[in-house]
């Protein structure tokens, strides 16, 4: 594989079809390890795996717990911030959806992680291909490193708000599912063509969507799930069929 783009349950008591999402810390950790072992295995050494996480303020350290037990396979080559709400005080607007917190003590919480591993954090990225144009266009002259081009790395936080959605059953039937723009983005900052892309939490196939969006750069996608409803749902708008096992 070239590239892993996915995003586990959070172990945050989802209700989903057909997984248990309410495992011990322990527990969880341990199950992590069985399937960052199963994508150690089949990720080439110039690949490319992105592991989007959330977790609780209850529990802040657990997203790192996530990511360090990831460490006996993988390098943490870049760690990505995916904001999903953001307020602009001199404009007075807010972007984006969150979901409230109704607490004395914690913040809304309105970004959550995409952390990259690589087999041995020497990965090449293409980081203009997610790049920004310069506010400042004298900048494009200016400094060398522009090559003449008006674009610059976008950095590592990336804004990225849901779609508003009018009717969840039909519209996300899935109760935890990252946006279509995120994993396009991963795969593009990637930047590899004819790369062989995978999701083993395919969900409702999101991921896929992203593989089909990004053209030549994707020559294969495959895309696992527990849940065969979930499956048919993904099948419906890739335009695919699927096998059950």
């Amino acid at each position: 594989m070239d590239v892993v783009v996915t995003s586990p349950p959070y172990n945050l008591g989802k209700q989903y079809n057909s997984y248990d999402d309410n495992k011990s810390d322990a527990e969880y950790l341990e199950w992590c390890g069985d399937w960052a072992f199963q994508i150690s295995r089949v990720l080439k050494p110039g690949g490319s795996f992105f592991l989007n996480f959330g977790d609780a303020s209850e529990n802040p350290f657990f997203a790192f717990e996530v990511a360090m037990s990831m460490k006996q396979f993988f390098v943490l080559q870049n760690t990505i911030h995916w904001i999903k709400s953001i307020s602009i005080d001199r404009e007075a607007k807010s972007y984006g959806h969150f979901k409230p917190i109704n607490s004395p003590r914690f913040l809304n919480d309105c970004h959550e992680y995409v952390f990259h591993f690589t087999p041995e954090g020497k990965t090449k990225l293409d980081r203009l291909a997610v790049g920004v144009p310069y506010a400042d266009k004298t900048n494009i002259d200016r400094w060398a490193h522009t090559k003449g081009k008006d674009k610059r790395c976008r950095g590592n936080t990336w804004f990225i708000p849901y779609k508003t959605i009018h009717q969840r059953a039909k519209q996300r039937p899935h109760p935890a599912t990252f946006p279509t723009e995120l994993a396009v983005k991963c795969i593009r900052l990637h930047g590899q063509p004819n790369c062989t892309v995978l999701d083993p939490f395919l969900g409702i196939g999101h991921s896929g969507l992203a593989a089909k969006e990004c053209g030549d750069l994707v020559s294969k996608f495959i895309g696992y799930d527990v849940d065969e409803e979930y499956l048919k749902v993904a099948s419906e708008v890739l335009g695919c069929s699927y096998s059950a096992i």
